[in-house]
Parts: C-alpha cells; structure tokens; sequence
C-alpha cells in the first residue's frame, strides 16, 4: 500500500468512526480498493467532478457510509442514478448479506460498476445500466435509495413501478426540501426524517423516508 492510499484509509477509518460505525478489517480494505479504483478510473473516464482523493472520502465515502444504519431493515435495495456506485456500492460492502442493484443510464459509469464489482468480489450486486423508468425487474424492492439523482416528485414517480407493496424510499438530500415534500403530500408522507452529521462535510444532509399516503407501515 502507498503512503497516500494508507493515508486515505485511515481518513476512512476515522471518519467511520465519528459516523459510531464499526468497520472490520476487510470491510475497511474493500471501501479502500473501491476508493482507488474510483480514483484510477476518474481520471480517464471524468465519473465525478471531485477529483482530490482526500475529499472524495468524505463527499463520497462518508456521505454513503452515514446511510449504513438506515438501510437494516430492507434486504432487497436498489440505488437509482448510482452514478459510481454511491451509495449503492459502499452499502453492498458494508452489507454482504443484502442485495443490491445499482442502477444508471451512463454507460462509462455502469462499466466502472462491473469493473469494481469484479475486482471487489461483491456478489451481493446487480448492475443495471437502463433509464430507470425502463427498467422492470422481475421482483420489486423494499427500499429504492436515491442520492442527488432527482427531485422527490419525480423520484416517487419515476420509480413507483419499482417499489413492493410494503417497501419505501429512501432520499439522500442536502438542505431540508420542504417545498419538495409540499409538493408530493397528497400522494407521499414523510415516514421519517433524520439530519446527517458527515464527517468533513460542512453542508447539510438530510435523509427522507417516503412512504405512500395509503401506507399503513
């Protein structure tokens, strides 16, 4: 391991660690390898405007990673707009045992995907590159996970289709988006709303569970 890749893990460590998540051994290495095959694959295919590695940690890494604890109730989750796998490739890591589909219509991006997923080893991942309203899969999910992918109208409306009858979405936002959720109360409620300190990070984050206004879950 390089002097910077060592640094750049110990900055993932520590940032777990204000998040109060417990990384184990290999668990910390795979959010390492993937981090440096993001950053290998950036510079010739441009899959995100950061482009310094040590703030890609906390704008990435850590900003996925503080989505850990409110995905333990799914099993079946998909990202939609994943882009690089964020944060759908950081959560399959840090859940073996769920599976997850990551979903983009960018080609160079999905190909980073199976490259990452390949080389990671991570069973637990399906990579879809489709326009989400496109796509049918042959079970719904219980969580659909958006980040930065789109407003909450058009989210719930794009991805309806994808959702089983019991399951939510869940919405990565910056600022609390009240005229977002004004705009989807007759059809979704906000089922819970939790604001996200990310290491690092100075902006706001929010994280929405939308449930439908018919939903008694």
């Amino acid at each position: 391991m390089t002097q910077s890749a060592e640094a750049l893990q110990q900055q993932i460590a520590r940032g777990a660690a204000q998040l109060n998540i417990e990384l184990s051994a290999g668990q910390l290495q795979l959010l390492s390898d993937y981090l440096q095959l993001l950053i290998k694959w950036n510079k010739a295919y441009n899959l995100t405007a950061i482009r310094e590695p040590e703030r890609m940690v906390p704008l990435h890494l850590l900003d996925s990673l503080a989505v850990h604890p409110y995905v333990q109730e799914a099993q079946n989750i998909i990202d939609v707009g994943t882009g690089p796998g964020l944060p759908g490739m950081v959560l399959a890591i840090m859940n073996p045992h769920k599976t997850f589909t990551l979903l983009d219509s960018n080609g160079k991006k999905t190909r980073f995907l199976f490259q990452a997923r390949t080389v990671l080893g991570l069973d637990n991942v399906t990579i879809v590159n489709d326009r989400v309203e496109a796509y049918h899969p042959a079970n719904p999910f219980d969580m659909i996970v958006s980040r930065a992918f789109a407003s909450l109208a058009d989210m719930t409306h794009w991805c309806q289709h994808l959702r089983a009858p019991q399951g939510c979405f869940l919405a990565m936002k910056g600022q609390y988006p009240a005229d977002e959720i004004a705009a989807i109360e007759q059809h979704f409620r906000v089922a819970a709303s939790w604001p996200l300190q990310v290491p690092g990070v100075d902006a706001e984050r929010h994280l929405l569970q939308l449930l439908p206004v018919t939903s008694n879950a």
